[in-house]
């Protein structure tokens, strides 16, 4: 969901809807959001609401191969990503805990989705490599958000820019997901995209973890050079000072 806090992350929202898009529907939702507001409802229950619609939508549809009808409950859904920004703005909130709940739910969702896949391929999809992949990214997903996480807790930038992030691991599952439903409708051939786009999602998703670590490992080891450099400067300047010290009448 759209983080309300000091931190802003690529969230499910921001990644499908483009800058256009999002200010034409933040105009239509403006009224919808102080309508909310008015009647008591806080931004962190829409929050909650849109998760569960997500999860909903993924854990309902996916695992029996209705991925049209359960990316189209998703996509829905994603409003709630601007309606609770919206309502924060309005009501000049922005909290660290805002922006704690959002990540934390933002993994839920991620979870689901991904899960949603996993139990398909282990049911009626019958594909045990398939399965494996989606296993493959909902952990990578989280993990590669831990990497950023965890290296920005101990004081590190973490400045790069995965090759496959969250926004692009949700958008191409969820545009696959939609598509490949499709041949339900009739539409030949086009369930292979939900397949090509898991593993596309998993290899970005092993290649972005690298890069994170490797930044990590990297920004780390200039952090602890500079302090090193820095004891040793002040090591070396003591004695100076302490024998110009004793020179002094």
């Amino acid at each position: 969901m759209a983080n309300r806090g000091h931190a802003a992350t690529p969230t499910l929202g921001k990644a499908m809807l483009n800058k256009y898009a999002r200010a034409f529907f933040t105009r239509v939702l403006t009224p919808f959001a102080a309508f909310l507001i008015r009647r008591g409802v806080s931004p962190d229950t829409v929050t909650l609401i849109g998760t569960a619609g997500v999860i909903a939508g993924a854990l309902v549809f996916y695992p029996r191969g209705e991925f049209f009808w359960g990316t189209v409950v998703i996509t829905l859904f994603v409003f709630s990503d601007l309606v609770d920004g919206n309502m924060a703005r309005q009501m000049g909130r922005s909290s660290r805990w805002g922006a704690f709940l959002d990540s934390t739910l933002d993994r839920v969702a991620d979870g689901a989705i991904f899960g949603g896949f996993a139990l398909w391929y282990a049911g009626k999809g019958d594909d045990l490599a398939l399965c494996a992949v989606s296993i493959f990214c909902l952990a990578s997903g989280q993990v590669v958000s831990y990497t950023k996480a965890r290296g920005e807790s101990i004081g590190l930038p973490v400045a790069v820019n995965g090759l496959v992030e969250r926004a692009e691991r949700l958008v191409i599952s969820l545009v696959a997901a939609g598509l490949s439903g499709l041949h339900a409708f009739g539409v030949p051939g086009i369930d292979v995209l939900l397949p090509i786009a898991l593993w596309i999602v998993a290899v970005g998703s092993l290649v972005t973890l690298i890069q994170r670590v490797v930044t990590v490992r990297r920004e780390s080891a200039e952090v602890e050079a500079a302090a090193e450099a820095e004891a040793a400067s002040t090591a070396q300047d003591t004695p100076d000072t302490a024998r110009n010290s004793e020179a002094t009448p």
